[in-house]
């Protein structure tokens, strides 16, 4: 096999380290194309492509649970295009969720940084004191 890989090379290639593409390997998301004489892993040119659109989806936001059934579904050409569709709008969903959580944080902590004079003792800081006081 001409374009055969070991793991530590597709590694390189591709921005990862072995230890990322052997966890791939386990969740079932890349699969070496055959193994050597002595049980090295060997990948084609198809893992390294798989690995390209990993990274693309995960940068996109989408769990590494959803990329595996994206790449059963693309598998299965019978396959519905509305599944692919769900997960993408579960992972929309998912990230408005997040930008929600992001924005309460930030109107938080936009009301306790306005209290702090930004000096004086860390014992006397407003945000500590916000921090450590007991709700009743």
């Amino acid at each position: 096999m001409s374009n055969a890989m070991t793991i530590g090379t597709l590694a390189r290639r591709e921005g990862l380290t072995p230890e990322t593409l052997r966890y791939y390997e386990r969740l079932g998301l890349i699969v070496p194309s055959h193994r050597t004489a002595s049980n090295y892993r060997l990948y084609d040119l198809e893992a390294a492509r798989r690995l390209r659109f990993i990274r693309r989806a995960q940068a996109l936001g989408f769990s590494l649970g959803q990329i595996g059934e994206m790449l059963a579904l693309h598998a299965r050409p019978e396959s519905d295009m509305g599944a692919i569709r769900q997960l993408t709008d579960d992972t929309i969903a998912d990230i408005e969720a997040r930008i929600a959580d992001l924005e309460r944080m930030k109107t938080g902590l936009l009301a306790i940084s306005q209290h702090c004079p930004g000096h004086g003792p860390a014992a006397e800081c407003p945000i500590l004191a916000a921090l450590l006081a007991e709700d009743h």
